[in-house]
Parts: structure tokens; C-alpha cells; sequence
């Protein structure tokens, strides 16, 4: 007879059969960099525009799990940003 443990053992296995298989954690795509995808795409600090796709709405910019840049872009983010708040096209802080 087979007992519980080895039953619910069976029935949490994916269809792979792997020993290691946990639902919870599962997965997921990379991201892929949104300035390597698009050759066309350059980055400028004089397109506030632009740049709002990487900053939240409090005016943060965002991380590069959150915009799937490389690092090499989310070098450029970051410093394109802080040149458009200093010239006054972006915002420090959103009240």
C-alpha cells in the first residue's frame, strides 16, 4: 500500500518528471533590453518623452529589473535622466 506522502510526491511532479520541480517557483523570460532590440531607438536627455518610460511616477528612476535594460544602457538611462532634471525638462521629485 501506498502511503500519502509518496502519493502526493507523485502528483506534484511535472510532466518531466523532475525531482526538483517546485510550482512556486517557476521561470521567467529575460527581459530583453529595450535600446539592443531597437537599433533605431537612441537614447537622448533633450526627450523628456522618452525618458518617462524609465522613471515611476514619484520621479524615481527605475531599476533594470523593472526596464529590462543591459547594464551599459541602464548606465545611459540613469545619466540621460539626470541631465534632463538638471536642465529643468524632467522632474526631481512628482508631489
Amino acid at each position: 500500500m501506498v502511503d500519502k506522502k509518496q502519493n502526493n510526491r507523485r502528483n506534484n511532479r511535472n510532466n518531466n518528471n523532475d525531482d526538483d520541480y517546485n510550482p512556486k517557483f517557476r521561470k521567467q523570460r529575460r527581459k530583453v533590453c529595450p535600446l539592443c532590440a531597437d537599433k533605431n531607438l537612441k537614447l537622448d536627455y533633450k526627450n523628456p518623452e522618452q525618458l518617462k518610460k524609465f522613471i515611476n511616477d514619484k520621479g524615481k528612476i527605475l531599476p533594470r529589473r523593472a526596464t529590462g535594460a543591459c547594464a551599459k544602457h541602464q548606465r545611459d538611462i540613469t545619466i540621460a535622466v539626470k541631465r534632463c532634471r538638471h536642465i529643468a525638462m524632467l522632474p526631481y521629485t512628482q508631489n
